[in-house]
């Protein structure tokens, strides 16, 4: 990527589309995991990890919040809407982080598949040719490097620890691995942002997410399963447990009129 020097009236329309549908991705998948992770709330296993845990769901959020105002900034959309009043099928976040939460190894192996990803991409991203994008990033990556760290050593803790944490880390695996080149599907006109710096080639963010963590996996004693042959799904394409999610996520809000305020 070049200098940064792109502002919000410099793109062209296909740009501006193609970086609303980028951002709206960025925040679906930070939102609907810190909805995950705060269903540990007074439930982890260990007061300390409880409160990491709401920290790390809350830094998530906040996330969200910055990558929907960078597309407010784009259409005039409103970060509160978009967040309590979309139904599952304008959602686009990927599949991983809707999964229900399941047990500590399902959360945490999640979370440092997610982390990774979100490591490399935002490191990337600060590259970015589009100014108040490159910004956001570089505010965010210090604490998604954090996230990386803390959830990698859970990994390795309980991939290393009992037959029972590492049989339920590989379940944990298994199940999520299928699910992880959904991370790195481009959205449409994608290319286009690509090409003008604005976001990272999605390719190379994966090239650089694999060996990371199949080598962190296997040095915890986990194998790491096939990764699908078939083209990963779109972010349109989701699982049934987003609008089971939304539902209770929205409830209080969608009991007010639109712009209520508390």
């Amino acid at each position: 990527m070049t200098d940064t020097a792109l502002t919000s009236s410099t793109l062209d329309a296909a740009q501006r589309d193609a970086l609303i549908a980028r951002l709206t991705a960025l925040a679906d998948d930070e939102l609907i995991l810190s909805h995950r992770d705060a269903e540990w709330v007074g439930h982890a296993p260990i007061l300390e990890e409880d409160i990491a845990l709401a920290n790390i769901a809350q830094d998530e959020l906040g996330h969200a919040g910055v990558w929907l105002s960078l597309r407010g900034d784009l259409d005039g959309s409103d970060p509160d809407t978009l967040a309590f009043r979309r139904d599952a099928g304008e959602y686009r976040s990927a599949r991983l982080v809707e999964l229900p939460r399941g047990d500590w190894a399902f959360t945490l192996v999640r979370q440092f598949l997610f982390d990774a990803y979100e490591a490399v991409l935002i490191d990337e991203t600060c590259a970015s040719t589009y100014a108040p994008l490159a910004e956001a990033a570089r505010k965010i990556v210090r604490e998604e490097r954090f996230h990386l760290q803390h959830t990698a050593l859970w990994v390795e803790r309980l991939g290393l620890g009992t037959d029972e944490s590492n049989r339920r880390s590989q379940a944990a695996l298994d199940e999520l691995w299928p699910h992880t080149p959904q991370l790195f599907a481009p959205v449409p006109g994608e290319e286009s942002l690509v090409a003008a710096g604005i976001v990272p080639d999605l390719a190379g963010v994966q090239a650089r997410w694999t060996p990371l963590v199949t080598a962190h996996l296997a040095r915890s004693g986990l194998r790491v399963p096939a990764t699908p042959s078939a083209p990963p799904a779109p972010r349109t394409e989701h699982t049934e447990h987003l609008a089971e999610l939304l539902r209770e996520m929205q409830e209080v809000a969608r009991q007010e009129d639109p712009g209520t305020v508390w």
